[in-house]
């Protein structure tokens, strides 16, 4: 892939350094950005336990694991994007945050560097209006976990020219994902489905109608879904859940889309899932 040499990922998070490992992986030097040394480091130990986990499974030899770890760069510094063909927001799904974020990356990478967010809901249009350059900007939005999900939504708002859509279409394919295109709309297609489902199952544990045991046991078993919408929405975040479904009220104007109270609350106590120790279930 002669157009894409060198990534750059802002965000060392679960899903900052998910693309990072995608990335090296297949041989592409990748610079991972986040605002401090400890939040890098955290980002760089998760992406090396992911390797060593595929070690363990004996689908990565350990020179395969020292390779792709050798081309991770972590960084505090916007300036270490300068030479980046591709720059990946992954930042949280604060329209605020993401927008200043983008601000700062088209001041310092080229200006033939293509820019994408890994929103989840925001629109890309909206996104697009803050740069300079709106039409090498595009939404790739990838999903959790990125080294084993093979698809990546790719977003299209208004102002995103062909030549930025066909380089992000190789580069999804270079790292072993399958593109689908999409129009920018709120919550896109997968999330525009997906999120209401799940905030239903909020909503009918919220009404008593079943424990989020058998919730989960009957879309497993009855809809052959690998895991529940409850353990989904825990291992989401329960905030990320929130504030997709927020989206798409304020974006459709639609009351079907109102989030559960319950989710709500859930929030509002601090159980946000897996990455808290609880939500909906307990991972103490």
């Amino acid at each position: 892939m002669n157009s894409i040499r060198k990534i750059g990922v802002i965000g060392a998070g679960t899903m900052g350094n998910g693309i990072a490992q995608a990335c090296a992986v297949v041989g592409l030097p990748v610079t991972m950005i986040d605002i401090s040394d400890e939040a890098v480091q955290r980002g760089v130990k998760t992406l090396s336990g992911s390797l060593d986990r595929l070690v363990k499974k004996e689908k990565l030899t350990e020179d395969a694991k020292a390779k792709a770890l050798a081309l991770v760069k972590g960084s505090t510094q916007y300036a270490d994007l300068r030479d980046c063909d591709l720059v990946i927001e992954a930042a949280t799904e604060n329209i605020e945050l993401k927008l200043r974020i983008l601000r700062q990356v088209e001041d310092i990478v080229r200006d033939d560097a293509v820019v994408a967010s890994n929103t989840s809901s925001i629109s890309i249009t909206q996104l697009a209006a803050v740069m300079k350059h709106p039409g090498r900007f595009i939404g790739m939005h990838f999903f959790n976990p990125v080294p084993v999900m093979a698809l990546v939504e790719l977003i299209r708002g208004l102002q995103t020219d062909d030549a930025a859509h066909a380089v992000c279409a190789e580069f999804a394919k270079a790292i072993g994902k399958t593109p689908v295109t999409v129009r920018n709309s709120p919550g896109f297609v997968v999330n525009r489905i997906l999120c209401p489902m799940i905030n239903e199952a909020v909503f009918v544990l919220q009404e008593g109608l079943a424990t989020a045991e058998d919730i989960d046991a009957g879309m497993r078993l009855g809809c052959n879904h690998p895991i529940g919408p409850l353990a989904l929405a825990d291992l989401i975040g329960l905030d990320i859940m929130l504030a997709v479904m927020k989206v798409f009220y304020d974006g459709f104007k639609d009351p079907k889309y109102r989030p559960a109270p319950l989710l709500q609350e859930m929030v509002d106590a601090g159980r946000l899932g897996r990455k808290t120790g609880r939500g909906f279930y307990s991972y103490a």
